[in-house]
């Protein structure tokens, strides 16, 4: 009997590899001819440009602490997004390394590996969980070809990487926290070697750099914990230390990221949102995208299969899984939520709920929903094998008619819409959606007639496992909102085009150039080793935020206080002096690299201030028309020092090295000055003057600036934040504490 089962299994996983090296077979072809690649936009210009900037640094042995390339510089280690240790992305790298150079594909191998990853986790839970290797494969496949995997997760990497570890850290729990469902829990006891994998789980998920995600995955651990403890009649106290566990493992495990992460968000942009920013989530009838994918949007993330809906709907009305009920609940609640503000569930915990009133998108909620219904069909799939033709007459009569009433109610609106529709011919694509969900309903109830008789021929059972991988692969396979039908050599050139190679050329570094979306799109700056004080990371600094995003498309004074030399832009003239070096066409048409004729310099002295309370007043008396901020600096507070006024002619401050976490400034100065240092006023920087430690001023409401007497002053800037070397310590004590309970785990197994 075991050997059968460990047989069914090995099919199980062929099938699923199977499936998936089909589902990418263009990603994955060797002939070029036939290549596809995800499509550029987010995925290039974010994950692949911050890939290729931790790819540069990690390779020389350096880590890439700070990022000096977009936003005007920032904490790379905060910054969610970079997952800066997440391990999968370092084994890319290394793999990267190993094979001399940092690709488009490579980044696609890692998504496609995640996808594969997610699906074998995801039949292991489900194989657990309903002891049934149909069911197990059925959900496995519902969960990693249905609409939400499958969407926009692959093009926003970190979503798709902390989605994948919610079926092992539920595995964890299932196991875990075993349940007798009659009698006491006498007998039973919490398997913590268990527990703790779930938290190992969950510190990878938080790792990846989706942190919305990871938090919605939280919380559900959390209640599957309870449930659990609840239904295996546990004493609650235990619960807590259960909470405790899974806490102290995750958050050992990503404190290396996690503390530069909460030192981070309070100080950017997004810090200030409030409910009507946060409450987006999806209209309502995007809920009709369940049964036509793509009639409301581009992307279907509610969308499990009519088949996988038909069983998740078996499992909640006829199965004898106990979990239904949970499961089907999460369901629910994370639809509710999934509609923001325009339910009553997101505003009733939007303030009582910690962290509900961090994040926007509540759509993402869906990642709940998906999870919670492939689950369910699992659970329907395994009760429709082992137990369906065991119903009595009355109650396979009862589900016939549930199956017709539902297929009626399809055909019917799919006719509705055709009739509506007949004769505009812009509209037939939606028509073709409501014939393919039509037809695909038709064959539903067919196979699930089959399937409720007392005999039933196992083809039946495979044809409906068939259908529903049919379904979900029409429907999602190179979809050309994720796929383009280019080879990925061809997606991004890594060499820097045109405009950018010339503003390379300029070696008097350091300093700034203002991309504005043209050659430097996104977060290719970074791609490039060019600083620009854009880019589209999602957390950014507060304060260069505010001075740089006023007055677009153009600012001259970001320009001014940030120390750009060169600007991208269609214009043939700018607001301030320039010259035209190059002119030459990037992805959005023509596009010219203006210099700007007297451009700040990255350090500047000045000799008179006038110090306000807070960034506002700041922002305010920069804005003025006839306020010269080369001539005055505005400062947080009183630099301690008396100012002449007038800058001396000899005055000097020259940068003599410069590099990501550290750079140094050669001062002369015949007077008391303020030197101006075109860098973000951020935690964790360092400033050493003559080798002294010294206080940093916050000036104009986003950089840096210090006191300095008269004289010659070597000026070191180091940064080596406090949050990055604590978080680092409990990184590494938490590993190695759960490589040392491994070991111990596999020697124990290993004596029995």
């Amino acid at each position: 009997m075991r050997k059968r089962l460990l047989t069914a299994d090995t099919g199980a996983v062929a099938l699923l590899l199977a499936l998936w090296a089909l589902f990418f077979w263009r990603l994955l072809t060797p002939n070029v001819i036939d290549q596809a690649s995800l499509v550029n936009g987010d995925f290039s210009g974010q994950f692949v440009a911050f890939g290729a900037y931790q790819y540069q640094r990690l390779t020389v042995g350096q880590i890439p602490l700070w990022n000096p390339y977009n936003n005007s510089g920032l904490p790379f280690i905060a910054d969610t997004q970079a997952a800066v240790f997440y391990p999968p992305r370092l084994l890319t790298i290394a793999l990267s390394a190993v094979s001399g150079s940092w690709t488009y594909h490579a980044l696609e191998i890692e998504m496609m590996a995640h996808v594969l990853l997610y699906t074998l986790l995801f039949y292991t839970f489900a194989r657990r969980l309903t002891g049934s290797v149909y069911g197990a494969c059925v959900a496995a496949i519902i969960a990693g070809y249905g609409g939400f995997i499958t969407g926009y997760p692959p093009l926003q990497l970190a979503l798709l990487e902390a989605s994948v570890w919610l079926p092992l850290a539920a595995l964890g729990i299932l196991q875990g926290i075993p349940i007798q469902i009659t009698g006491t829990a006498g007998g039973q006891t919490i398997r913590w070697r268990w527990l703790a994998l779930a938290g190992f789980a969950l510190g990878l998920s938080w790792m990846a750099g989706h942190p919305q995600t990871s938090w919605f995955l939280t919380y559900l651990l959390v209640a599957y914990a309870a449930y659990r403890l609840y239904a295996g009649r546990y004493r609650w106290q235990t619960l807590i230390v259960c909470t405790a566990l899974l806490g102290a493992i995750a958050g050992g495990i990503a404190a290396v990221q996690l503390l530069p992460t909460f030192e981070y968000i309070g100080r950017t942009a997004r810090s200030e949102f409030a409910f009507d920013a946060k409450g987006g989530g999806f209209p309502f009838q995007d809920v009709a995208q369940m049964l036509f994918p793509g009639t409301v949007s581009t992307w279907s993330p509610l969308y499990i299969g009519l088949p996988g809906l038909a069983l998740a709907l078996l499992a909640l009305t006829q199965g004898t899984q106990h979990e239904k009920w949970f499961w089907g609940g999460v369901a629910l609640f994370a639809l509710l939520w999934s509609l923001g503000a325009r339910s009553p569930v997101y505003p009733l915990f939007y303030s009582i709920l910690p962290g509900a009133n961090v994040f926007r998108g509540q759509e993402r909620a869906a990642f709940l929903f998906a999870n919670a219904l492939a689950l369910l069909a699992g659970m329907g799939a395994a009760w429709l094998i082992s137990s369906a033709a065991a119903i009595n007459n009355e109650a396979r009569r009862g589900l016939l008619r549930t199956l017709r009433a539902a297929l009626w109610a399809i055909l019917a609106l799919a006719a509705l819409v055709f009739a509506l529709w007949l004769g505009n011919p812009p509209a037939y694509s939606s028509v073709g959606i409501f014939a393919r969900s039509a037809l695909v309903a038709l064959a539903t109830y067919a196979l699930l007639t089959l399937a409720l008789r007392e005999q039933v021929a196992r083809t039946v059972y495979a044809l409906l496992a068939l259908l529903v991988a049919l379904e979900l692969f029409a429907v999602n396979m190179d979809n050309h909102a994720v796929f383009a039908p280019v080879p990925p050599a061809r997606q991004l050139d890594f060499s820097p085009p045109p405009l950018v190679a010339r503003a390379l050329e300029d070696t008097d570094t350091p300093f700034r150039v203002d991309g504005n979306y043209r050659d430097l799109y996104g977060n290719y700056a970074s791609l490039y080793g060019l600083m620009d004080i854009r880019g589209i990371s999602p957390l950014f600094l507060e304060g260069p935020h505010t001075l740089i995003q006023t007055n677009e498309p153009v600012n001259p004074r970001a320009w001014e206080i940030f120390a750009v030399r060169y600007v991208f832009s269609d214009w043939n003239e700018l607001p301030v002096a320039s010259e035209i070096v190059l002119s030459a066409a990037d992805r959005f048409g023509a596009a010219n690299l203006h210099r700007l004729c007297d451009p700040r310099p990255f350090a500047w002295l000045v000799y008179d201030a006038q110090v306000v309370n807070n960034d506002e007043a700041a922002y305010a008396l920069l804005a003025q028309p006839d306020f010269d901020a080369r001539r005055t600096v505005i400062l947080n507070r009183d630099a301690g020092i008396t100012l002449s006024g007038q800058r001396p002619e000899n005055a000097q401050a020259v940068v003599t090295a410069f590099a990501p976490e550290a750079f140094t400034i050669e001062v002369s100065t015949p007077a008391a000055a303020i030197l101006t240092v075109a860098q973000p006023d951020y935690p964790g920087w360092r400033v050493l003057i003559d080798g002294q430690p010294a206080d940093l001023l916050r000036a104009y409401g986003a950089v840096v600036a210090l006191a300095l007497p008269a004289g010659q002053h070597t000026v070191e800037f180091v940064y080596e934040p406090l949050s990055f070397r604590l978080g680092a310590l409990i990184s590494l004590l938490t590993w190695g504490a759960l490589l040392m309970f491994a070991v111990g785990i596999g020697i124990r197994y290993g004596r029995h």
